[in-house]
């Protein structure tokens, strides 16, 4: 998108409103909170579902099995924002790639709420991964195209949007999750589709009025030429995959395993080629081109902190439901509650740390000097949550107080790094790869669940010491290679902080 058109929208756009910022961040961040209740809500009771013998309503697999499907559903799902933003900066314009993505995630959620086979959930995984590929980037993108590149007030605004996705993240497994573990997995599910319901209305009742022109602009369309082509790609493409589905499945060279490292090679190989692309693209400045150096040792600390941070569905769930005193102070805990700790620490503390940001004002640390903070809190959460083995051996269930610091510790964290790397992408995303950029950085998350659907196998009772211990480890040590090299990287970002 042009320096020209992108301030015609933000001058569209009604400039304060919504807690002293433009009307749209309400638009944004209630579509954002019913999006997240109804992926939030699935999410805290899915690898339950996989895991319970079909005499309790789950699916009946072996929770290895259901820790790794977890794992590559999560890989997935933010994988997919390559293909959503692209659609977007290409063909749709992110406003209408929001809206065709949440109709996916209702309708995924609708197939798992229907009774049925694991066809009916993996026919589920395809629908949701689709559409929050559309959705998720696109609509972070549009919060970026409502402040005007001068804005000092972009980084408070990214954490008040947080702050609604982790609302709906917080209420979703408290509701979503006593219902279905406690009732029926199924009715858990339909709720979460009702959820995206709403999201849609907010969304197309008040864009118009709230957005203006924001997400309307395609940044990159395709010329009539380039359409033809792509169109046949697409169709040659879709039909080798359904080719090769439908005999490695029969001949067993396309299995659970293959497919797990599959998705790892593509969690790893994509990144690298979507650099190479921007980075040698001659719609990419010099200027640009030096931003997304620095934007490398950024995504590589996004992978470490997402490889911790995302495990709070897969291991801490099954530590929660397994290791975990769950009869506590005479109150019977569900284990998908623990979900709602995550997003519950962020409420209280995204407004602290987006007035902490904005009172520090020029002194306040470099986006660099910031990941590097949340690097060293989330190997400390890790090396937290290894102590009970070591005070009281894996025999013994253990207080949920050691899972709410654990989780408290990884919070403090995702607030240095998650809602200053969603402002830092919008800031150092090159202008043809706006949209795009957004994908990438959600592919530091994809990378790190391709990574963790590797190593889950690895954990046991017996093991969890060694196993918090080395990732934890690995991210201090990260973290202080991070905070040494900041300010060269400060030196790479020319100009943005």
């Amino acid at each position: 998108m042009s320096d020209f058109n992108r301030q015609k929208i933000v001058e569209s756009v009604p400039q304060k409103g919504f807690f002293g910022h433009p009307k749209g961040l309400f638009t944004l961040f209630f579509t954002e909170f019913w999006e997240r209740f109804s992926y939030y809500g699935m999410r805290a009771i899915l690898v339950f579902y996989m895991y319970y013998e079909v005499s309790k309503g789950g699916l009946g697999l072996d929770e290895p099995t259901a820790l790794a499907i977890m794992s590559i559903y999560g890989s997935l799902v933010y994988m997919s924002g390559i293909i959503g933003g692209w659609i977007a900066d290409r063909l749709l314009g992110t406003s209408r790639a929001v809206f065709y993505g949440g109709i996916l995630i209702m309708l995924g959620h609708i197939a798992l709420s229907i009774p049925g086979s694991l066809a009916m959930f993996f026919v589920s995984m395809v629908l949701i991964v689709l559409g929050t590929g559309l959705l998720k980037p696109n609509v972070s993108s549009v919060v970026g195209d409502i402040y005007s590149p001068e804005d000092n007030r972009r980084d408070a605004g990214f954490s008040i949007f947080y702050m609604g996705i982790n609302l709906g993240g917080f209420l979703a497994p408290l509701i979503v999750g006593t219902v279905g573990m406690d009732y029926n997995f199924h009715l858990g599910f339909a709720i979460a589709a009702v959820g995206m319901f709403f999201g849609l209305l907010v969304f197309v009742f008040t864009k118009k009025k709230n957005l203006g022109l924001a997400g309307t602009y395609v940044s990159n369309p395709l010329s009539a030429d380039e359409k033809g082509k792509v169109y046949t790609r697409i169709g040659l493409g879709a039909a080798v995959v359904a080719i090769l589905v439908a005999v490695g499945i029969p001949t067993g060279l396309l299995t659970f395993d293959s497919f797990i490292a599959l998705v790892g090679v593509l969690g790893i190989g994509l990144p690298i080629i979507y650099f190479t692309v921007m980075y040698r693209s001659p719609k990419t400045t010099e200027v640009e081109r030096s931003r997304i150096i620095a934007y490398i040792p950024l995504f590589i600390a996004s992978v470490m902190f997402w490889a911790i941070q995302e495990q709070g569905s897969t291991i801490l769930a099954n530590y929660a439901d397994k290791r975990t005193q769950l009869d506590f102070m005479g109150l019977d805990i569900s284990p998908a509650w623990f979900q709602s700790l995550n997003p519950l620490f962020i409420i209280f503390f995204a407004p602290v740390f987006a007035w902490l940001w904005v009172k520090l004002g020029d002194r306040q640390p470099s986006v660099p000097q910031k990941f590097s903070l949340g690097l060293l809190f989330a190997g400390l959460s890790f090396l937290v949550i290894l102590l009970p083995a070591y005070l009281g051996g894996t025999d013994s269930l253990v207080s949920p107080l050691w899972l709410v610091l654990s989780y408290f510790i990884v919070v403090l964290g995702e607030l240095c790094l998650s809602p200053v790397g969603l402002s830092a992408t919008t800031k150092l995303a090159p202008a043809a790869f706006s949209a795009q950029t957004m994908s990438l950085w959600f592919l530091s998350n994809a990378a790190a669940q391709a990574i963790n659907a590797q190593i889950v196998k690895f954990y046991s009772p017996e093991t969890e010491m060694t196993y918090f211990g080395v990732i934890g480890a690995a991210a201090i040590v990260l973290s202080i290679i991070l905070f040494m090299l900041s300010p060269k990287i400060q030196g790479y970002m020319k100009g943005v902080r």
